[in-house]
């Protein structure tokens, strides 16, 4: 049985090259989580998961994330990614992920309002609201990445 995670934290990075994937690689190192490897989960804060301002994982680690990531060849595009927690007391909480066009200021409040609805949906009520968003302008080929981090 996979174990559930107890902690978690938000990050963000941007990074430039030639390349999409070095453009991504990029972002994850500026991030602080491009040394992991990363196991994409969707929009689920466990029950009693307690926020960290920062993790410390081994490199290598397989490390469940909840990311927003977008890539541009579009000159001098602003792009943007963000991510927004709802944390619920006593039960789980809904994590939200972004990316797009605009500025880490468009996208926090876009993924805010997300997070708000898919809590609505739920019946749940955030007792505190987490967010991270950020921006890059392209220069060659740029990415943007906000994500959830969770660890043990």
């Amino acid at each position: 049985m996979i174990p559930v995670p107890t902690k978690f934290t938000l990050t963000a990075g941007t990074g430039d090259a030639d390349w999409k994937l070095v453009a991504f690689d990029r972002a994850l190192l500026e991030a602080g989580i491009g040394n992991l490897n990363l196991v994409k989960v969707s929009s689920i804060l466990p029950p009693r998961c307690t926020f960290m301002e920062r993790l410390i994982i081994p490199p290598g680690s397989l490390t469940p994330v909840a990311f927003g990531a977008i890539t541009s060849e579009e000159t001098d595009a602003t792009i943007a990614a963000a991510v927004a927690v709802g944390v619920v007391e006593n039960t789980y909480g809904v994590i939200m992920e972004y990316s797009g066009n605009g500025t880490a200021e468009d996208a926090e409040r876009i993924v805010t309002e997300m997070l708000h609805q898919a809590l609505a949906a739920r019946g749940l009520r955030p007792q505190r609201v987490l967010s991270k968003g950020i921006d890059h302008r392209v220069r060659r080929v740029g990415c943007a990445l906000a994500a959830v981090i969770l660890w043990y």
